[in-house]
């Protein structure tokens, strides 16, 4: 270790922990990251079978500057002979999502919002400035709580002194503080399949538009205001770029390495027990500790000598997803990048996956064909068809419905799209929770940790910095600000400005 150079260990090469890595270093923290996989990604990491190439977790990429401010500070603060990557480069889309309903309604969400307003005013007869206004409440809703919400911790009493709750009060007044997600959308929309298409921004972290907060309000911003994005390289281009961002500003990335115990002396942290791929046990010394892992294994597995914060580890978990891969011998011109079949009953749904753990036999169907902007992602003439529903996370019940669940979604694919696809599937793959758990140690195989089905699911998520060990942080989607591509690398931010202010 360098003379006065603190040492960082990050555990976990997920999207925020390698986010972590860059600002650290940027800090001038020698750091090292342990990543219990062959290569980095968590979540975002890649397979190809049989021709096709198919992303593995998530499949929207919006926000893009988070990553831009990234790449900026990399070539700031990297030594003058460093191997940098070429500028992260990604394509704007002239449209979110394509939507599909049993009832032969369509729809096309045109990142244009005049364009996509009159789109849902032609197919669902409604004024068009009905939903103008909404996607306009959605942004003016989100400019007002992102730097308070997003943008910053929300467990540091030094955060709670600047301006940016007086700006946000000038509009709390309009902001929808009470009631649920769906019941906000059918007050102010009442057109059942425009409720349908906003309550699915409930999803985006996991939650139940019947349960969870009218103040998921603001996710819509992040499609119809900011916009939606494709990298060049595919989703696992962001994998890519973070790796090679922090590789030119010296970190060292340690795979197959896997943390075993955060080493302490009951005041702050001294290192990381770990073990590598051979089985040998080694212990990294370190004056911080940045945990990228999810927070239940963090602290029952990682610091089982610390009273762990038991009213988090207890929140309802969040859905996970069985997704399918399938390499489909067909080109479909009505399928987009990204597609969703709704079931025709939201509510039923929903409450089958909390009753049952699975959707039943009418579930939504998201489709994300990544080889319709990227054509060497599948052979000529086909597609790499990434097929998701939602479920409950539950390992053990999940996967033995796994044959009842894709039977449902090849049958909802042909009422709604009026293709038999079974007979063009050339190969095919599979994630269920107990995959996900597996390969991310995310707790039960949950995708965004604890579920956000309650108001004060926001102050529930664990704080990013630890107050019963100097040195010891928390980033990733089980902590604040949340899960997802963008709220993780806002989770990095948060963290490396903590640690900055506490030299």
């Amino acid at each position: 270790m360098t003379e006065g150079c603190k040492h960082t260990v990050i555990i976990g090469a997920g999207v925020a922990g390698m986010a972590a890595a860059i600002r650290t270093a940027a800090l001038g923290h020698q750091v090292s990251v342990l990543e219990a996989a062959s290569e980095p990604g968590g979540k975002l990491r890649e397979q190809t079978h049989g021709g096709y190439r198919f992303d593995l977790g998530p499949s929207l990429f919006t926000w893009p500057e988070l990553i831009l401010e990234l790449d900026a500070l990399a070539r700031e603060r990297a030594p003058s002979d460093a191997h940098l990557p070429p500028p992260f480069c990604y394509k704007r889309l002239d449209r979110s999502t394509h939507y599909f309903w049993e009832n032969g309604k369509r729809l096309i969400a045109w990142s244009d919002r005049k364009q996509f307003c009159d789109a849902c005013a032609s197919e669902f007869d409604v004024p068009s400035e009905h939903v103008a206004n909404h996607l306009a409440h959605s942004s003016d809703s989100f400019e007002a709580t992102r730097r308070i919400f997003l943008e910053q911790s929300l467990h540091e009493w030094s955060t709670r002194k600047t301006g940016k709750w007086r700006a946000a009060a000038r509009f709390a007044h309009r902001l929808p503080w009470l009631g649920t997600l769906h019941r906000l959308n059918e007050r102010k929309l009442k057109e059942p399949h425009l409720v349908q298409l906003f309550d699915r921004y409930a999803t985006y972290n996991g939650s139940d538009p019947h349960r969870a907060p009218a103040m998921m309000h603001v996710i819509p911003h992040l499609e119809h205001g900011q916009g939606t994005f494709f990298p060049v390289e595919g989703m696992v281009g962001i994998t890519q770029h973070l790796h090679a961002l922090g590789m030119a500003l010296g970190v060292e990335y340690r795979f197959g390495h896997r943390a075993l115990h955060i080493e302490n002396n009951g005041e702050r942290v001294t290192g990381v027990h770990c073990s590598d791929s051979d089985g040998a046990k080694h212990t990294l010394p370190a004056d911080i500790v940045i945990s990228n892992a999810d927070i239940w294994p963090t602290f029952r597995n990682l610091l089982p000598d610390l009273p762990a914060p038991e009213n988090i580890l207890q929140q309802e978990r969040s859905t996970s997803g069985v997704i399918f891969y399938w390499g489909v011998r067909t080109e479909r011109p009505e399928l987009h990048l990204h597609n969703i079949l709704f079931s025709r009953d939201y509510r039923t749904e929903f409450k089958s996956i909390q009753q049952q753990g699975h959707p039943g036999d009418d579930p939504t169907v998201y489709i994300h064909i990544s080889s319709k902007l990227k054509p060497d992602d599948a052979p000529k003439g086909c597609e790499n068809w990434f097929v998701m529903v939602n479920v409950a996370a539950n390992p053990t019940g999940v996967t033995a419905q796994l044959p009842e669940i894709r039977q449902a979604v090849l049958s909802k694919i042909q009422r709604t799209l009026g293709l038999e696809v079974e007979p063009l599937i050339e190969t095919e793959k599979h994630f269920t929770p107990t995959t996900i758990e597996s390969r991310t140690s995310s707790h039960l195989g949950a995708l965004y940790g604890a579920s956000s089905n309650s108001p004060l699911s926001a102050f529930l998520r664990h704080r990013n910095r630890s107050t019963q060990l100097e040195g010891l942080y928390f980033c990733g989607g089980s902590v604040h600000p949340g899960g997802g591509i963008p709220l993780c690398l806002l989770s990095a931010r948060i963290t490396s400005d903590l640690i900055e202010q506490r030299p």
